[in-house]
């Protein structure tokens, strides 16, 4: 009998850092096409994402934007697969699906409503939908263009700037013609961030005082800030903010690990909200993601892209096996 490889979540992760004993990696009995119902297909992964919001999913809570993953089953997310058989007339064999909610399982079994069919673009891979085309990416999409309403010759400053997400914001805000800066947490990303256009680039971890060193850099001030990482960074950008900033709050990954709720960083400028007139706004990209400006997405990053005028830069693991691996790295800040 064939077996097939799953990854499975032991354990919540209630407090600090995951460990891989939070996870469960074996081997089982692989599906069969004989065991499809009507209107399902098998599938076959072929790349899977793993991104920051899956630490809020491990963590068991009950009152959360995405429901936590269930101890002693799958984890799941967005991935790329391929139909190894179909009871469903939408799909044959062989096409390539995307799947949001897919299982961390080296096959599985779906209702073929669960995955939409990848039409082929010019430039454009598989591997591309869980990369440049990927959530992350339209998260970028939509806080920058969509929220942002950037204008030309405007300041943005943005945080966690080689992540996922931020890679593509501060592509974006270059070909909207913004001002960038940009902050990451090791010379090497800051190098790479520089790369992808934008004007000043810095190390947040060796930059010695952090609201001083944006004084320096931006004697502007700031019109748009696009926080991944909250806490002391958005504090000092509220200090630092023009007149009608926008304030994009897409992650608060400085607070995901912390051990207890009083550990929280308490905002200490919230008043620069009232006095400098900043609109700031929390999303969630998952609430968007059969908006029309999904479909605007594609085709404008798809252009882009196949272009040479925005770059992607990916941290691969191969092997479903090391996906706990890959979560405890995005973690630890060893990706790109």
């Amino acid at each position: 009998m064939s077996k097939i490889t799953r990854v499975l979540l032991k354990d919540y992760v209630t407090g600090g850092h995951a460990q891989l004993s939070d996870f469960v990696v074996e081997d089982v009995p692989a599906p069969t096409k004989d065991q499809l119902k009507d209107n399902q297909v098998l599938v076959r992964p072929v790349y899977f994402s793993v991104d920051p919001y899956q630490r809020g999913r491990l963590s068991g809570t009950k009152d959360s934007y995405v429901a936590s993953y269930e101890k002693g089953k799958p984890i799941t997310n967005f991935l790329v697969a391929q139909v190894v058989a179909s009871a469903s007339s939408s799909f044959k064999e062989g096409d390539l699906v995307m799947h949001n909610d897919g299982n961390w399982e080296s096959e599985y079994i779906t209702d073929a409503q669960n995955v939409h069919k990848i039409q082929p673009k010019q430039g454009i891979e598989p591997r591309d939908y869980v990369g440049v085309l990927s959530m992350p990416s339209y998260t970028a999409y939509y806080g920058t263009m969509v929220l942002g309403q950037p204008k030309k010759g405007e300041t943005i400053l943005v945080s966690s700037a080689s992540g996922a997400v931020g890679q593509m914001v501060v592509q974006l805000s270059k070909a909207a013609g913004l001002h960038v800066v940009a902050f990451a947490g090791s010379d090497e990303k800051v190098e790479h961030v520089k790369k992808l256009g934008a004007d000043v680039a810095f190390n947040y971890k060796t930059c010695g005082d952090f609201l001083t060193t944006l004084k320096k850099l931006v004697p502007q001030r700031i019109d748009i800030y696009y926080d991944n990482v909250g806490g002391p960074y958005l504090d000092a950008a509220l200090a630092h903010v023009n007149d009608h900033a926008r304030i994009i709050i897409c992650g608060a990954i400085t607070q995901y690990n912390i051990d207890s709720p009083d550990q929280a960083y308490a905002i200490k400028n919230i008043t620069a909200v009232l006095v400098r007139k900043v609109r700031m706004q929390g999303f969630i990209i998952l609430d968007h993601m059969e908006s029309h400006h999904h479909a605007e997405f594609v085709d404008y990053v798809s252009k882009l892209y196949a272009q040479g005028k925005i770059q992607y830069k990916t941290y691969e693991i191969d092997g479903l096996k090391n996906g706990p691996q890959a979560i405890l790295d995005l973690f630890a800040g060893k990706n790109v």
